[in-house]
Parts: C-alpha cells; structure tokens; sequence
C-alpha cells in the first residue's frame, strides 16, 4: 500500500525538524538507490510477514500474545471534502497526499523507534503490534502507553493552512492475537483477527480527539499503579490520562528491558529495521513477493527508485463489504474470507483490477480492489467494474453460507497512488476523496451494488441498467453527488433511440475529408450501374471524425432522397444475437420510435403484402408483438424459424430497393454480433444496397466481417489525420475566431497530432478555462502607448492562416491571444483526453513508462544526454535499447523525420491499438535474430527525439506528483545551464552580450545564487535549488579562444586602404572557407537549435519549479536569440513572459514593486529588447519611449527638446574616447563597462533608425545626433565589428538623407576598419552587413553589374550567418539591380529565393516589399510572372492600415504607385484615383532612401500618365493639376533624392515629357537613351496604352487559387505562364 506526502502546507507540528523520509517527495531523508530487492520488499511488509515462519497453504490460524497500538487520524475525511469531491484541480489532490504522509510518517518513526511492528496503514487509520510472552505483557503496556503519550504530545494536533486540523484518537489492546494469511500461491494476504482487534477498534471508537483510550483487557493485564486514568465504561474501557512516574521507576531503564523482548528490534543506528539489513534469501524473497502487487513488482525489479513510483492518476474503486453471522467459528470464517477473497481477486484480474487490500472489522472484512493504477489502465474500466461487481456480488451470497450482508460500492475519480510512509516502513495505497466516498457508500446503502454519478457515466452502459438511488447524508462528505443503484446487464425490451448520435450542423465545416467522401460517391455509382450492393468501411482511430463522417454522407444521402438507415452500436450490443439488423429492421419498420401499444398494429400495416400472414408471428420476439400462432410456424424448430426470418428481410429489402434506394449507416461496426454480420454479407450480394460502416483499427472481427471485408463489393477506406493547416482551420472555427497565436498552434498541433477529437476537446477546454482573449479584427490598429496592451495588435501583424468563417458582411472576425500570465505549457489535459492518454501510456512495459515519464518532464523534444541524466542507473546501452523500441513503436521519433504535421494527411493513426499491433510485429521479426537487435541498436542516429504520440507527454507530466515534478524540472535545468550560451561557432558568450558579467555583482557572497525565491521557507527542496540552480557566473567556461590561422596573420599585416583591397581579400577568404581550412566563422551556426533546445526549455523549467529570476534572466536571452534569429513574434512572446513574472506597472514610479528582483541592467535590457520588437511591429511610439528609458537606465540620457540636442551635439562633437581596452580596470569590471556600451550602442541605434522614418526637420535633428551619440560609444568599445557596423549604419543613415559627402566617407571608414573582423561571428556579421552596403551603394550610384556581383558575393556570406534579415536585405537590392538591368529572368530567381525565406515568418515589412517587387515585375517585366496580382492586392488591402505598414512610407509609397498604374491600364480609373491619392499623402514623408527614391519614381510616372491618358472630369476627389504643378514634384526629386543618381536620367526624361507637353508639343521620347524599356514606357510613347495591354494582360492573367489567408507554406509553387481570361475588376476599399 503506498501514500502520499506533504512538502510545506503545515503550518505547526511537533515534527518540523524531524528527519523522517517522506516518500515521492525528496523534501526529506531519501532511501538509497542501490537497496537490495530484499529490503525493498521488506520495508513495504510488517515483520511479522519478514520473520514468519513457513506454513501450509491452507488458511491456518497461528496466535501469539501482543500488544496492539490503533492509530486513527480525525479530521481528514473533512479535509479531503475542502478540497471538493472533483478534485479538479491537482494541486489540491497534491496536497492533500502530502499532508497526510508527512503526517502519517513521523508517526511511523516513533513507533518504530519504540519497536513496535507497523502492521498495516488502512485508510486513515495505523496499526502496529508489539509481538510478545505473556509474562512480558505488563511491560510491554506501558512501553506503548508512553509511546502513545509521546504521539499525543508531539503530533497530537495539526494545523494545516486550509483551516482543517488533523488530530490523532488512540486505542490500545493487549491479549491474544490471530494472524492468518489468505490467497493462492501468486498473490497473499495477511489478517490479523480476534477479540483483541475488535477491542482496539472500539476503543479508537469510544476516543475523542487528542485522547488514549486502553481496552478493558489491556487496562486488567498492565501495571495499573502507574497510570492515571478515568473508567469510560466498566468492563469496556478506561481513558488514559498521563503515567506517574516514580523516582525509583527509570524509564530509560524500562525500555531497555523491554528491548530485551523484542527479538527483532534494530541492532544498528543506520536504519529503523532489522529486517532491512537481512542478508539475501532467494526463499524469502519469494515469500515476500506474494504480498506485494503486481504493477509494483514489476517496478521494484525495473530498479525504479521509490519517489519514481507515485502518481495522480484516475482509478476506478471496488469496495466489497462482506458482513457474517456471529455464530460463525473463526477458522470457518478464514476459510470464508479465502474463498471470497480467490474469486474476488480471479474475477477482478480478468477486468484489469487488483485486489488491493483485505481487512477486517467488528462484524466481518472488506476488500478493496482498484482499476486503472499504474500499467493497468484500460478503455472501459468502469464498465468492467460494475459487472466484476455484480458477479462478486451474486457469488458471495450463493456460496458463502455465513454471509449475513454484501455491499458493494464503486467510484470513479482522481487519487494519488504511491508510497506513504518512512524509509524504513511505507505501503501502497490510493488516496483522494472518492476513496472516502466508496467507504461511506458502503454504510448509505448496504446490501446494494451502488455506483457513484461519475461511473454511471463512465461506464457508457445503457441506462436502464442502473436505478437512482435516494440521496442520504453522508459523515463529513457534504456533496457526494448522485448515487446509483447496477442492476446488471439487462436486455432491452424496448427500441430506443440507437440512431446516429452525431448531427451534421450546416454550419459546422467538414475539414479534410474529400477522399473519404470520394470512396462513397464511388459506392453510389457503382450501384447505379452494376445494381450490386456496395459497402464502404471506413477505419479510424478514436476521435478522427468518423461519427462526423457518416453526419456528413447522412446529409448527403437524404439531400439526393435515398432512405437511410442508421445505426450506432455499443460494446454490449456485440453479445445480443442479431441485434443490429434487430434494430436496423426495427428502424426500416418504422417501429422503433412508436408507443408499444401502437407497435404491433403498425408493423402489420408494414408487413401486408409483404409476407404472408401466417408469417408475422415470427417476428413476436423479435420485436416484442403477439401475433396469433400460425399453423405452420408452430411446426417450425429454432433453427427453421431464424432462416425463415431472415428470408423475409431479404424478401422486404429487395423489393423496398426498387422504388428508394437504400443505405445502411452503422457506427462501431466493430461492435456488431457475428449473426448480423453473416447477414449483411449475404444481402451485400443480393440486394443493391449501400451499407456504410466504422470501425476502429486492428480490432477483432469475426468470421463473417472478414468475409465482407473481403469480399470485390466492399472498400476498407482508413480514415487519416487531419492535416497541419486542416487542425489549425478547426480550431479556428471551434474558438469563433479566424486567427490564433503562434503559441497556441504549436500547443494544438503538438497535443493533437491530428486528431479532431483532441482539438475540439482542448479548444473547449481552454474556453471554459478562461485563458484567451479575443479582438476585434475590424478595429483599425493602432499604435499603443503601453506594452501591456500590445498582444492584439502582434496577432493583427501576423498572417491570417485562417478565412472567415462565414461569408457575412456584418459579422464580426475576432483574433484570439492568450493571456500573460498563462504558461500553456503546464495547461492540465481535460479529464476525457488525459484519460485516453494514460490508456496508451499504460500499454508500455515499466522501463518503458519510466523513460516516457522522465521524457516528458524535459519537454516535447529532447536530448539523449539529458534524459540519461533524469533516469537512475541506467547506462547507455540500457537507454538505446529502450528508446529504439520506443521508435519501433512511434512512440517517440528522431527529430530529423519530422518537426511538424506534413501538409498532406498520413492514414497510419497513432494509438493504443497500433501500439500493440507493432509490438505484436516486432516480437516475430526479432524472435530469431538477437543479432540484428545488437546491430540496429548500434545505429548512429539524432541525438534529439520527441514524442510521436498526442498527449502522451502532458499525461506522462501529469502523473509525476507535484514534488518530484519540481526536483526533476530541476535536474534538467542544472543539465541545461551550462550549455546556455551561443555555439561554438558564434565563439560561445551570452545572447545578451556580456549578461552574466553584468549581473555578477549581486551574488551573495556565500556564492550561492540570490535567485531563490523560497529561501525563507525553510523546505529541504528550497535549499537544493538555492544551492544548485545559480546564475551562469564570469567564471564559467564559456568563453571560447580561438587561435590565430595563418590567414588571419597575413590578413593583419595588411589593413584594407581602399574598397579594391577589401573586395579582393573578400573574394580570396570565401574561396578559402571550408572546413578543413579551419576557418570558424565559416562552420554552420547553431544558436536555433540552443534557442529550441536549451534556452526555451530552461526558462520553462524555471517556471516550474517557482526561480523567477532565473527565468526572467533566460527569458532575455531566449528573446535576445529570437530577435538575432529575425522571430519577431517569438522575442515578444518571451518578453511577453517576462513582463508576466515583473507583475503590472504602477501609475507612479515610486510606487512601483517588483514581484521578482532584477539589476538596473537587465532592466534596461528589457526595455531595450521590447523596444527594438515595437520597432518591428511598428510601434514607433512606444518603441522610442522605451528605448529612452533603457539609456537612462544604463546612465546616458538622450534630449528631449531641440536645445537639449544642440548642447549634447556640441558635447558629442568634442569628445575624446576612452578606450577600455586601455583601462586598468579587471577584466571582469572591463565586461560589465562592455555590457552597457553594448546595449547603449543598440538603444542609439534603435533611436536613429525611429526618428529617420519620420520626415520633419526635427526628427532628422534626433536622429543626426543619435548616429554620433552611436559612434562615439562604439569608439569606446574598441571592438572593430561594432564599429565596422556602427559605420555601416552612419552610411545607410547619410544616404537616406541625402548627405553624398558623409555616405562615401562612412563607407570607406568602415571598408578600413575591416581588417580583423573574419575572425568572429560578429565581425563576419559586420563584413557581410558592409558587402550589402556597397551593393547597395553601387546599385544608387547605378554600377549596377558590380552591384549584382557584390550582391551574390554578400548573399553567400548570409548563407554561413543563417542571419535572414539580413538575407532578405540583400535580395531585395539584388533584386532592383537585376530589375534596372533588365535582367528579368534573375529577378524571378531572386524573388523566389526571397520567397522561400519570408514565406514562413510573420515579417509583414519583408512581404510588403516582396509584393512591391513583384508588382513591378507585372508592370514592367515583359509579361513574367513570380506572384499573382490578385495576391498583392490582397495583401495590400488587408495590410495597409498596420502599424508595420503605415510608419514604412517609403516602400508604401511605391506600393500605391505601382497599384495606380496597374488599374490605370485596365480603366478602373476609381481605383486608381484612390490609390494614387494614397500615394500623393505620403510622398512628403519619404526621403532619399532608395526605397523612397523608388517610390517617388513610380510617383512621378502616376503624374505624367495622369496628364497625357486620365479622361477629364473621372476623378471624384483629385482636383486637376496642371505640369506647372507637377513640376515642382520633379524639382523635390532632385533635391530630395541626390544619394540616389541612378534613377535621375529617367526622371529628367520624365520631366522633359511634362514640359513639351505643358508647351502642346507632340510627344517624341523614342531618340533617347534610357535606363528602362520597359513595356510602360514603349506604350505610352506610342499613346496605346490600353490597346498594346491586350496581350501584356494575357501573360499575367494566371492566377493562384491559394489566397494569401491560407497558410504561407502552401504558396510557394511554381506557376507556368498559360493563356486565360482577362484580369476580373476589382472594387474600390471603402
């Protein structure tokens, strides 16, 4: 029997210093891992079973004289019913285990100490005994009565913090004791019976709280001087007050000379026990297994350590209460108890239960038995329960004649089942409320079989079964709910409603199912046209939609009016003869639904003209009529009269399918009687009847379904998992919203697996949770002043992967997020999926669920390492063996065969019967070849799995209790620290730079981390986290040297003087870089992988386990990695977290608390860090307002005003740098100095980029200062890759702005500066961001072929850096390049290179230039095509009102442009003007960036087409402007945009065009040299704008079916140009 524990919820006691074990916990003294079997066994047995002697096997009695000592705890009954009988929430469960084996276990201890023999721990009530002589008696009483004194005064009252105090009642008896083993040779039990045990029952009875009460025989046999007591009852018992303690009494000598009685007290101060030090007895070992469980055998011989056993799990609970007549011998009633307790136990074995326990009491003894604990759990427990019940129960009064009552009671619910105890003597048992219920059921309702409301319907039995009971008051239970009555399995006799229980709701989508519809339209035609029956099964695994798929072919049938027949049957249907068609022909009569009185009448108007009349009375018990006897059925045997009538059913059936055709719809198939199926497969091929059946995978059918499965007319179609996209579409439906969180898809995709049933279940659970939040999407999106309100608008920046759910105009579309504080990741599984989880988990042998259990706790992926790491004593070889089986199986799976859900359904489900199917497999492939075994396992392989299962892994979490979770969760964080850095080829270090040297000087000086929130609690566990779990420190190794090659020596001789040298030395190093060369910056990165597998978990871990601020402090660097990987959304997810932990800002400063501690400096870098992702999301707002705050936090304030600016650009100017690498500082104080510069040159960068989007002479003030503010901190750094970059972004940022002078110079700074930036992975980043810079310098000043070179040269650099920001950077000004160059054909190549790289992300910048490309790509590209029209437009007209979008005018800008042109080609002249007015409001907010140069050319273009081809009086709100007007754009152009030349001679031909035509000149433009002939150009020289579209629109009328609402990873396809319609019209926004 096993208990649970308690880890802190007390709040006083006599024992809080007490060193005794607590099992399943480790808060206390732990029992060694290397205990021999024989101690493990030993300590869950009393000694009186270790020390016994051999007996017969028969039942025998043995008597001995003993003292026996009756502990009961009150008050916990009560508190169990605190914590309410659902026991919903595990913690409560969990704790309520802890109190009581916390409690119960420093009991145990001191009756040990004082060598008592605990025999038993039955419910809440302990019994120990004191083995002795009859002249040793008195003594031995009064060592148990001040044992029992002790208990009382040191335990006697405990105060828990739920209010419920748990007290002790005492009883001692001393006399003759029986003792009397029952059972057969594989499984015993031990009774102790007599007067003596009735006596210290009632004595526990006749005790109040806090009191000793001495049964009457005790108090006549002990030494009655030295007591102090008050007579309760004469001749019953007396109460025991206190002992008188006599100076010539010495105690301590007493208990010495009672140790002299006690054979088997212990010998050694290591251990409690003797028995636990017996050497090894193969024969006793024997002995002691019988006593012990199966499930806990198998564990023990696995080598599973004893806090690895316990778990919350939910059982199902027989209590078979067996009362006899007092006339009874004893010796007769153990031969009673041993027959009832054989049945019993063969009875509830054959249902997958365990005989749990066997005790006595006052009138007779109980037999707890349990279904579902650990290894044991199966589908239909509670239905096997309730029938193991009633045969228990008829059994035990037919044939055991003393029986005076039987009553049984069963429930169902969650329980803790483990050890409770000490080290040195703990048992197996459950506990949890429902265990309290089953026993007061007992005593409400005896001699019943009675069942809780929750097994009623659990147990899916029909509900005539069962009869409800009266409800009665129950002792400290206040709600025990409904109670029924099992009356066993009963025959219906009446037709109920088996119909289809699915309803096809019109409004309820079928996802994914077309090729299972496909089988069935198949079966329709091929009864059409061979007029044979057709029968279509389709094979699915339990909640893949099967009852769905039949609702849906129901509708479909009676839509084209054929008749249909459904049918849903149930497993006990399978054992009634020709039950289906019984109920199918019942259905076709018209008969099930109508009033008995009414149904023979109606099934005669059926039959006539049908069957004969003399005929009907075959069907009187068929379908419970009386019709008269006829001659010639009277004359008929069974066997005659069964043919007969299935020769009528044909008869009807043929003739009914000649006027309607017919379906049959069955559900669970698998269910239906062997008669029935004979049937069908006999009218499958007489009659054209369509039957469609399910049936569930490998289950077993009889002959006559393996003949129609076999027969030509028949389909097996198996039913495959949903798609990725398909799940994603139903949880989208089932929340009401068309787009959900990325959090959240990971969390479905990883528990569904597939599976509808689970994602409707979890969506519907996470509605009643009340854990998301819905938005309107309608509402424009805006920017935000605080970061707090910030989750609805990520979700409206991110792509939609779902369309609305209805095609109503006026209903609202919600976007759906999940609240902060929610950690989806510990979300408990609803009951129904963690229940199917546990069935399949329970189908593994122990080593297997132990892996699986460990597995889960590092998470949905893991490393091999690791998980060795959680799993006690197992070697390598031990743990391959098992995770290869575990593969064999899909259990788990390496992670290189597949991350995600493929796009297309897989038709293999995973489950519990395919489980067994490849088990079953295996062992007759391996049967003979053990070599093969050693061979595979041997296999080199991924050293990271995860699971292949759904909901495996948050059921295997769940079971763990509550602190073993933690000690695990805190296991892999230790593991996991110190692999927390970048990879070895980013040279090691923090995400953060230099986080762990910032954050140093904190530490307590006793060296333990001071990131311990529980380290006033006073609990064991705290101590071990304060002590284990510590912050990375300076000290650690992850600084990782790298020597200096040969390369970089010759590099260092020479510095780069002139952008010549730099390209060539570019050129030679990636000709160099390989592998064998050594070259570090070279090898692949892997900080994706450290992001996935070591920062995310490791945060989540210290979640778990309550460190948050070591969470927060990784929660950084995972958002730092996030950002440095370009996963935007991810950063604020982590960030997100982080805010979480921090708790809600206050209105004043001052005011503001913490809930966690954190350092200025990561203070600042948290603000840092959410600035830079409201910059990507386009809060610019709020992104400068916390990039303020994070320099003032690293002490250097920026100006708010435009004096402020002046004087610190007056400062910044003249000041002098001070290198650190000439401080004399340490090197420690030297990297916390390089920390704040760090983050102080990212705030500065931030900061300029901000005010650079906005076009006002002030804002161009901040940002000039902020680039200085920027350089001169980066001087200080005195690292050349951030002043390399630092010079890159004072180029990018004087180019934007038009200063020619500064851009070259920053240029060629930085190309000087280059030299030793190949020998890091920030200096590669560096050289790469220059290489993209001088691309993109070239591409302005229009050398456009070295451009493209230095293009190409940059994007395989970004190929090593796995940097896809800056990937995409560079193709997009490859792009432009080859578009200048007229190099179309490397246009499309680039784009759909860059495709491939934004497709998957949620970068809505990085796609709107992608579409602004593509776009130009229709207008001038000679007809090639990368991406639809209809998809840009679509993007535009979904996105343009983001606040990504709205502050990137640039690149809107050219955006509407181009969309003006393209409508102006087709005349929709309303939709040009409205993009053109779009246009016109942002070109004064653009600047010479060749993004805005870009845009103002397309710009201009929209100007001059409007003055040559726009008809007059077409626009509605665009006033005329005549070329006057117009000029003075171009005049703009040219002052605005000097950075960017390449463009210029277009625009002056552009102007030239404007001012003929202002003077009425004929247009004449074909002499001039241009830079584009492009088909705009040649057209509207021509003046054929439209006419000459003709057949451009041809070439660009191909369309994508896919809109950009579906999911992006279905988009990229190749398109092949064909001719079709022309382009349909699109409708002005409104």
């Amino acid at each position: 029997m096993l208990i649970g524990c308690y880890s802190g919820d007390l709040v006083s006691g006599g024992s809080a210093g007490n060193p005794a074990a607590v099992m399943a916990t480790g808060d206390r003294v732990r029992a060694p891992l290397l205990w021999p079997v024989e101690a493990r066994l030993a300590a869950l047995l009393p000694d009186l079973l270790v020390f016994r002697k051999p007996r017969a096997p028969e039942p025998e009695l043995a008597t001995a004289q003993g003292v026996l000592l009756g502990v009961h705890v009150t008050g916990f009954t009560a508190l169990m019913d605190r914590f309410s009988l659902t026991c919903k929430s595990e913690d409560d469960l969990d704790k309520l285990a802890h109190i009581f084996s916390y409690y119960i276990s420093d009991i145990i201890e001191h009756v040990l100490c004082f060598g008592g023999d605990i025999l038993n721990i039955t419910g809440n009530v302990l019994l120990a005994l004191w083995t002795v002589e009859q002249n040793q008696l008195s003594d031995i009483i009064t060592l148990v009565a001040k044992c029992s004194l002790e208990i009382q005064e040191k335990f006697g009252v405990y105060h828990t913090r739920e209010g419920q105090d748990l007290q002790l009642k005492i009883g001692v008896s001393a006399g003759w004791i029986s003792q009397v083993i029952v059972g057969d040779e594989q499984r015993q039990y031990l009774l102790v019976i007599g007067r003596d045990v009735d006596d210290v029952q009632l004595a526990q009875r006749l005790a109040q709280a806090n009191e000793i009460v001495l049964s009457w025989n005790c108090w006549t046999l002990c030494e009655q001087y030295m007591f102090e007591v008050e007579i309760m009852k004469e001749d019953e018992a007396v109460k025991l007050r206190d002992m008188r303690i006599t100076d010539p009494f010495d105690f301590d000598e007493h208990f010495d000379k009672c140790l002299s009685y006690l054979p088997h007290y212990r010998t050694s101060a290591n251990t409690l026990r003797t028995a636990l030090e017996l050497d090894p007895d193969s024969a006793l070992e024997q002995t002691l297994r019988k006593h012990i469980m199966k499930n806990l055998l198998k564990k023990i011989d696995e080598g599973q350590p004893t806090e690895y056993i316990s778990e919350f799990r939910t059982v199902t609970m027989v209590l078979v209460s067996l009362e006899f007549h007092k006339t009874g011998w004893m010796l007769h009633l153990c031969h009673l108890i041993q027959e009832a307790a054989l049945y019993i136990s063969t009875v509830i074995e054959k249902g997958g239960g365990q005989l749990s326990q066997i005790f006595m009491f006052e009138k007779g003894c109980m037999f707890l038995c349990v279904f579902g604990l650990p290894g044991d759990k199966k589908p239909d427990e509670c239905a096997h329960a309730l029938e193991s019940s009633v045969s228990i129960f008829n059994f035990c009064w037919e044939n055991l004649t003393e029986t005076k009552l039987v009553s049984i009671g069963i429930t169902n619910g969650p329980v803790f089942c483990g050890v409770v105890g000490a080290v040195a003597r703990h048992e197996y048992t459950v506990i949890g409320p429902k265990v309290s219920l089953v026993a007061r059921m007992i005593t409400a309702y005896p001699g019943l079989v009675s069942c809780d409301e929750v097994t009623y319907l659990r147990s899916m039995l029909p509900a005539y079964n069962f009869k409800k009971l009266p409800e009665k008051m129950m002792k400290n239970i206040s709600n025990p709910g409904k109670t029924y009555e099992y009356l066993g399995h009963r025959r219906c006799i009446m037709f109920g409603k088996r119909h289809l229980i699915r309803v096809r709701s019109k409004n309820h989508p079928l996802f994914d199912r077309e090729k299972e519809l496909e089988a069935f339209q198949m079966a329709q035609q091929g009864c059409l046209h061979q007029k044979k029956g057709q029968a279509v099964l389709y094979e699915g695994g339990k909640g893949y939609g099967k009852s769905r798929l039949l609702a849906e072919i129901n509708l479909l049938a009676q839509k084209e009016e054929h008749r249909v027949l459904s049918l849903k049957l149930k497993e006990a249907d399978s054992k009634q003869y020709f039950y289906a068609i019984q109920t199918l022909m019942a259905i076709f009569f018209e008969i099930d639904t109508c009033p008995a009185f009414y149904r023979q009448e109606c099934l005669h108007k059926q039959l006539c003209g049908k069957v004969e009349e003399p005929l009907h009375c075959l069907f009187n018990d068929l379908f419970f009529v009386k019709f008269p006897l006829s001659f010639e059925v009277s004359h008929m045997d069974d066997m005659a009269r069964q043919k007969k009538i299935k020769e009528c059913f044909f008869q009807v059936l043929q003739e009914a399918v000649r006027e309607t055709p017919l379906i049959f719809l069955i559900d669970e198939a698998q269910h239906m009687d062997a008669a029935s199926w004979e049937f069908l497969g006999t009218l499958l091929s007489s009659a054209p009847i369509i039957m469609v059946m399910t049936l569930m995978p490998t289950s077993t059918l009889c002959g006559g379904a393996q003949h129609v499965l076999q027969s030509p007319q028949a389909m097996l179609k198996p039913i495959s998992k949903l798609a990725a996209n398909s799940l994603l579409k139903m949880a989208c439906w089932e929340l009401g919203a068309v787009s959900i969180p990325q959090e959240l898809q990971i969390y479905l995709l990883r528990r569904c697996l597939g599976n509808p049933l689970y994602c409707k279940a979890l969506c519907r659970d996470l509605l009643s949770k009340d854990i998301l939040l819905f938005h309107d999407l309608q509402k424009g999106e805006e920017e935000n002043s605080k970061w707090e309100t910030l989750s609805a608008n990520v979700m409206k920046s991110t792509m939609y992967g779902i369309p609305p759910v209805s095609s109503e105009e006026d209903q609202k579309l919600y976007v759906c997020t999940v609240k902060d504080e929610v950690n989806l990741d510990t979300v408990l599984l609803p009951p129904l999926l963690k229940e199917i989880a546990v069935n399949q988990l329970d189908q593994l042998s122990p080593e297997e669920q132990l892996l699986v259990k460990c597995a889960a706790v590092i998470g949905h992926s893991f490393h091999v390492d690791l998980l060795q790491h959680l799993l006690p004593g197992w070697d390598k070889h031990k743990l391959l063996q098992v995770l290869r089986a575990l593969v064999d199986i899909h259990v788990l799976r390496w992670c290189n065969e597949s991350q995600e859900l493929p796009a297309e359904p897989i038709s293999v489900p995973f489950s519990v019967e395919v489980i067994e199917k490849h088990k079953e497999e295996k062992k007759k492939s391996d049967a003979g070849s053990p070599l093969r075994q050693k061979e595979e396992l041997f296999l080199p392989q991924p050293e990271v799995l995860e699971f292949g299962v759904p909901l495996l892994r948050e059921a295997a979490w769940e079971l763990w209790p509550k602190a073993q979770q933690r000690a695990l969760h805190l296991e892999c964080a230790c593991f996991l620290r110190d692999l927390a850095c970048r990879c070895g080829s980013c040279q090691g270090g923090d995400f953060v730079p230099f986080h762990r040297f910032a954050i140093c000087s904190i530490k307590s000086s006793r060296g333990t981390s001071r990131f311990c929130s529980y380290k006033d609690t006073g609990s064991v566990l705290t101590q071990v986290i304060t002590d284990r779990l510590q912050l990375p420190s300076p000290q650690d190794s992850f600084q990782f040297q790298t020597k200096l090659s040969r390369s970089r020596e010759a590099f260092t001789s020479a510095p780069c003087r002139s952008e010549e040298e730099f390209l060539d030395r570019v050129s030679r190093t990636l000709a160099q870089a390989s592998p064998e060369n050594d070259l570090l910056t070279m090898k692949p990165c892997h900080c994706e992988e450290i992001l996935k597998f070591v920062l995310s978990p490791l945060a989540q871990h210290c979640l778990v386990i309550g460190e948050n601020t070591c969470a927060f402090y990784y929660l950084l660097e995972a958002a730092a990695a996030s950002l440095d990987l370009s996963d935007n959304y991810m950063a604020f997810f982590y960030l997100r977290k982080a805010s979480s932990l921090l708790g809600q800002p206050a209105a004043f400063s001052f005011l503001k608390k913490r809930k966690v501690k954190i350092c200025q400096f990561e203070e600042a870098t948290f603000c840092r860090l959410r600035s830079e992702v409201c910059f990507n999301m386009g809060q610019m707002t709020l992104a400068k307002k916390l990039a303020r705050q994070a320099l003032r936090l690293l002490k250097k304030n920026f100006p708010w005003t435009w004096f402020g600016v002046l004087f610190q650009t007056f400062l910044e100017k003249y000041w002098h740098p001070c290198s650190l690498s000439q401080s004399a500082d340490n090197p420690s104080e030297k990297k916390k100095k390089l920390a704040v510069l760090q983050q102080r040159v990212q705030c500065l960068s931030l900061l300029w980029q901000l005010y650079n989007l906005e076009a006002t002479a002030s804002s161009r003030r901040f940002a000039c200062l902020a680039t200085l503010m920027q350089k001169n901190s980066a001087k200080e750094f005195a690292n050349e890759a951030q002043v390399v970059s630092t010079y890159v972004a004072l180029s990018q940022f004087s180019q934007n702005v038009g200063d020619r002078e500064k851009w070259l110079h920053c240029e060629q700074m930085a190309i000087q500066k280059s030299s030793l930036c190949w020998f890091s992975r920030e200096g590669l980043l560096a050289t790469a961001q220059l290489m993209q810079t001088l691309a993109y310098t070239k591409l302005c000043l229009g050398h456009l072929d070295v451009s493209i070179k230095l293009g190409f040269q940059a994007h395989e650099m970004c190929g090593h850096l796995r940097k896809p920001a800056l990937e995409n950077l560079v193709l997009s000004v490859l792009f432009r390049s080859a578009f200048l160059k007229k190099k179309f054909d490397l246009c499309v190549h680039v784009l759909d290179s860059q495709w491939a790289l934004i497709s998957q992300g949620h970068d809505i910048l990085g796609l709107a230039c992608f579409y602004s490309a593509c776009l130009d790509l229709l207008l001038y590209g000679k007809g090639l095509l990368c991406r639809p029209f209809e998809e840009c437009l679509r993007f535009i007209q979904y996105y343009e009102h983001s606040c990504v979008l709205t502050s990137q005018s640039n690149v809107m800008l050219g955006v509407h442009s181009s969309l003006a042109m393209w409508f102006a080609q087709d005349s929709q002249w309303d939709l040009f003007e409205y993009h053109f007015s779009k246009a016109r409001q942002l070109v004064k907010r653009t600047n010479a960036s060749l993004f805005g140069s870009h845009g103002f050319v397309r710009f201009l273009e929209c100007h001059v087409l409007m003055l040559q081809k726009v008809p007059g009086g077409v626009f509605m709100h665009i006033p005329p402007e005549t070329p006057s007007q117009v000029l003075k754009y171009f005049k703009e152009f040219f002052s605005r945009c000097v950075t960017c030349p390449v463009y210029h001679r277009w625009v002056s031909e552009l102007k030239a065009s404007v001012m003929r035509y202002g003077k009425r000149e004929v247009l004449s433009l074909t002499n001039i040299i241009r830079p584009l002939d492009t088909c705009f150009t040649r057209i509207w020289i021509e003046g054929e704008f439209l006419e000459e579209n003709k057949s451009f629109d041809g070439n660009l009328a191909i369309q994508s079916k896919h809109s950009f609402l579906e999911p992006l990873s279905e988009r990229h396809k190749e398109q092949s140009p064909i001719p079709t319609h022309k382009q349909p019209k699109a409708s002005p926004p409104k």
